[in-house]
C-alpha cells in the first residue's frame, strides 16, 4: 500500500473514534454504563428492550436517535480500522514471513464484514423491530468482531515493539 494511502487510513480511523466517541457520549447512562456496546452485547429481547426503554426520547434528548447515528457513522470507521489493521498486519507478516500474520490481516477485514450485519441488527433494533434472534445474531457477531480486531491490534502493537527493539521501525513505515 502506498505512503499516503496508509496515512489516510491511519488518520480516519483516529477521527472516526474521536467522532463516534463524541457521537455516543449521551448513549452511557445509569442503565446503559458502556454506551452503545450495552447494545452490541444484549444477546436478547428483554436486553434490548430495557435499553431502549433507557434511551427514550425525553425532553432532554433523543437517545435512540443518537445511537442510530452513530450506528450510522460506524459504516464509515469500519471502513478505516478494518484496513488500517489489514494493511497493517499484512505489513508485518510479510516482514516476518508469518502465515498466522496474514490470517490476522484477513480476519481484520472480516471484522468489518461483521460490523457491518451488526450494525444492521442494531439498526433493526433501534427501529423497533426487536427479537431475540436479531439480538442474538448482533452480539454472536460483535463478539467475533471485537476478537477478530482486538487480535489484530495486539499483532500490530507486537510488531510494532518488535520492530523498535530491532530499530527496524522504518521498514515499517516505508
Amino acid at each position: 500500500m502506498k505512503k499516503f494511502g496508509y496515512i489516510f487510513l491511519l488518520i480516519g480511523t483516529f477521527v472516526m473514534i474521536v467522532v463516534m466517541t463524541k457521537t455516543g457520549a449521551t448513549l452511557k447512562t445509569p442503565n446503559t454504563p458502556k454506551g452503545i456496546l450495552d447494545l452490541e452485547f444484549a444477546y436478547n429481547n428483554t436486553k434490548t428492550t430495557a435499553i431502549l426503554n433507557a434511551w427514550a426520547p425525553t425532553t432532554n434528548g433523543n437517545n435512540i436517535l443518537a445511537a442510530k447515528n452513530n450506528t450510522y457513522l460506524d459504516f464509515i470507521f469500519l471502513f478505516f480500522y478494518s484496513l488500517f489493521l489489514f494493511y497493517s498486519c499484512k505489513k508485518i507478516a510479510h516482514q516476518n514471513n508469518s502465515r498466522i500474520g496474514l490470517l490476522i490481516a484477513k480476519g481484520a477485514l472480516l471484522a468489518g464484514v461483521l460490523d457491518i450485519v451488526e450494525n444492521v441488527g442494531m439498526l433493526a433494533t433501534l427501529s423497533n423491530h426487536t427479537s431475540n434472534a436479531v439480538a442474538l445474531i448482533t452480539t454472536i457477531f460483535s463478539v467475533v468482531k471485537w476478537i477478530l480486531a482486538l487480535l489484530a491490534v495486539a499483532y500490530l502493537l507486537k510488531g510494532l515493539i518488535t520492530a523498535v527493539i530491532n530499530n527496524n521501525l522504518k521498514s515499517l513505515i516505508a
